[in-house]
């Protein structure tokens, strides 16, 4: 059997990011035939992507793409902020924003169905999520997306990679590019306030009907506390009636009514939202993991 250098183990690592002793234990199975060991490689970290499913992926990235009338946006998670930054995760993200507008996908399965091809992985985004899994090391999930094809204008903004907006309008560009920033900022829920969602809605009731019972008051005033409570929810979380952010002395309703811009809808994802975060104890975990190598 040829000898396995420490340039050939290097070579392996730099196009499969797997670890230095996996890389050389892959090369002397294959007996130095590098393709051979890239085979094995990708057999063991597509064992690896298995084992890293079971574990919570609430950081993440959202991308958009906007070509015209046709735009998307979508949410990927992973474990860690620091994977966030990993230009092929970042890839993976914008490459399924891109097909959700241009396949216009039934939902995420049909969407991981879709050719792709990214750092070697392929043919489907599924086979490039599972084999970057492999190769990060890390758990990552594509969690949603929306798609708009309705004809209208679109405008989008993304703070960063953790916030993203696409507003979909008819008027002025500028003013809907205002409001996907607002909207960024603000976090409405619902674009008037019949159309927040009734489960929110009943739920501030519940809380102002406790609040208020607790005053004393006759139950006629206990009542009017409780709407008036209800009504200023629904204004704060509706975008129509918020205060704009770059002149507050307008809502965004008189802002737009002055650009002749009309907002038709919007969508706002902010990585996580909602995904049950770990909060193991750090020192524990590492502790645990040391006591587990000395068992070995």
């Amino acid at each position: 059997m040829p000898a396995i250098t420490a340039s050939m183990v290097a070579e392996l690592r730099a196009r499969t990011d797997a670890p230095m002793m996996e890389c050389k234990k892959a090369l002397t199975e294959a007996e130095g035939d590098a393709a051979r060991a890239e085979e094995i490689l990708r057999v063991k970290l597509g064992n690896k992507a298995n084992k890293a499913a079971s574990r919570v992926a609430a950081e993440g990235v959202v991308a958009a793409y906007v070509a015209g009338d046709v735009g998307a946006l979508v949410e990927i998670n992973c474990e860690t902020d620091f994977v966030t930054r990993n230009e092929s995760f970042l890839a993976l993200a914008r490459s399924c924003a891109q097909l959700v507008a241009e396949h216009n996908p039934a939902d995420v399965a049909a969407l991981s169905a879709l050719p792709l091809t990214l750092d070697g992985y392929g043919p489907t985004v599924e086979d490039v999520r599972k084999g970057l899994i492999g190769k990060i090391g890390e758990n990552m999930s594509i969690r949603r997306f929306q798609r708009y094809a309705g004809g209208a204008s679109l405008a989008h903004y993304l703070h960063g990679t953790r916030i993203g907006v696409v507003v979909e309008y008819s008027g002025s560009a500028v003013a809907a590019k205002d409001v996907a920033m607002h909207v960024a900022a603000m976090k409405p829920v619902a674009l008037a306030a019949s159309d927040v969602p009734a489960d929110l809605v009943d739920k501030e009731r519940k809380i102002a009907a406790e609040k208020a019972a607790e005053s004393g008051k006759p139950a006629e005033i206990v009542a009017k506390m409780v709407d008036g409570a209800v009504q200023k929810y629904l204004k704060e979380v509706s975008l129509l009636p918020q205060a704009f952010v770059k002149n507050d002395k307008l809502t965004v309703q008189q802002m737009l009514q002055a650009e002749g811009t009309t907002i038709k809808g919007f969508t706002l994802y902010v990585v996580g939202e909602g995904i049950a975060k770990r909060s193991d104890d750090f020192a524990a975990e590492v502790a645990a993991q040391v006591a587990a190598a000395k068992g070995q």
